[in-house]
């Protein structure tokens, strides 16, 4: 229901925005070209007299309190101004502050979606209106996006599955707690870890705790409850993995279970110096909102953006 409404949300803004005389000539898409060649038209904006929207899925979560924070830093250090909104999670909820950026007239927006499906007319309402769309972290499924910052993914998650299989062996049964439906960091993730897991480990279940740390404590209760022989368990977030990590500490299995998250979080990594978590798949999330507002800026001074830019991984384990 709350796609449903995101995407009526975003459909009325597309028209909204037409009727209003929202669009600009200032960047255009050719026909039939795609997004990240600059096979666009743009107005060159010098960094000072660029406004920047920045929608967030949520910033309940550190991983993207630090990708605002990095990218503050680096529009601070341009002079740009950093508009930035926080969608709680929910898609309807980040529909309205795309069409709040939008109705604002900033010059670029960069997006972390909620919902990577969900998002898709909000970008197209952004490029009817003329403003382009850098994806941070997660994808669109639809519209136009001048660039996506993002880790390997896909990377990541087969890391994460090859750390298990050299900690729990070959074979060993094995869980995976996923995140948000829909959100292609989630698709990714699982598709990474799935290279891997479904030849050299068996995985009994894979169940969503949402990216969230409470959801995952009570995920893994659930599944510790039906699976008394799980021997390892991938997380395809931090928050999720210091959540099933507490609800295997509560049934004095930490010894017995080998549990890996991913993000790189300050507390993920400070719980693996602990001993505690065995491994983050990390990210450097303020890298990511640098890159995107690099990328701004490099955008508007005439300059090529690669379709993809991608940001550094590195697994952090327990020595």
């Amino acid at each position: 229901m709350k796609k449903k409404i995101a995407l009526l949300i975003a459909a009325f803004l597309v028209a909204t925005a037409t009727l209003t005389g929202c669009k600009s000539n200032r960047f255009v898409y050719l026909e039939g070209e795609k997004p990240g060649k600059n096979e666009q038209t743009v107005e060159k904006k010098d960094a000072k007299d660029l406004k920047i929207g920045l929608s967030l899925s949520t910033l309940n979560n550190p991983f993207f309190v630090s990708v605002r924070d990095g990218a503050q830093k680096e529009a601070d250090k341009v002079g740009a101004k950093l508009i930035i909104s926080d969608a709680r999670d929910d898609a309807a909820t980040q529909s309205n502050n795309m069409s709040d950026l939008i109705q604002q007239g900033v010059d670029i927006i960069l997006v972390n979606p909620v919902d990577s499906d969900a998002i898709s007319t909000s970008v197209s309402a952004a490029n009817e209106a003329g403003i382009p769309v850098i994806a941070l972290d997660r994808n669109s499924e639809g519209g136009k996006l001048l660039s996506l910052v993002a880790s390997d993914n896909v990377k990541g998650g087969e890391m994460a599955a090859q750390f298990i299989i050299d900690k729990a062996g070959k074979g060993a049964n094995v869980a995976q707690l996923e995140g948000i439906p829909g959100a292609s960091a989630t698709n990714e993730r699982g598709k990474g870890f799935e290279n891997i897991a479904s030849k050299e480990l068996n995985v009994v279940t894979s169940q969503s705790a949402d990216f969230d740390r409470a959801k995952g404590l009570t995920v893994m209760e659930n599944i510790l409850q039906a699976n008394s022989d799980i021997k390892g368990v991938f997380c395809q977030n931090d928050e999720m993995a210091l959540g099933a990590l507490e609800a295997i500490s509560n049934v004095g299995k930490k010894d017995q279970i080998t549990v890996v998250g991913f993000d790189g979080t300050e507390g993920a990594i400070s719980s693996v110096k602990d001993g505690k978590l065995d491994a983050t798949v990390a990210q450097q999330p303020d890298k990511i909102g640098e890159l995107g507002v690099n990328a701004a800026v490099e955008f508007f001074a005439g300059k090529t953006i690669p379709a993809n830019i991608s940001s550094p991984l590195k697994l952090v384990e327990k020595n």
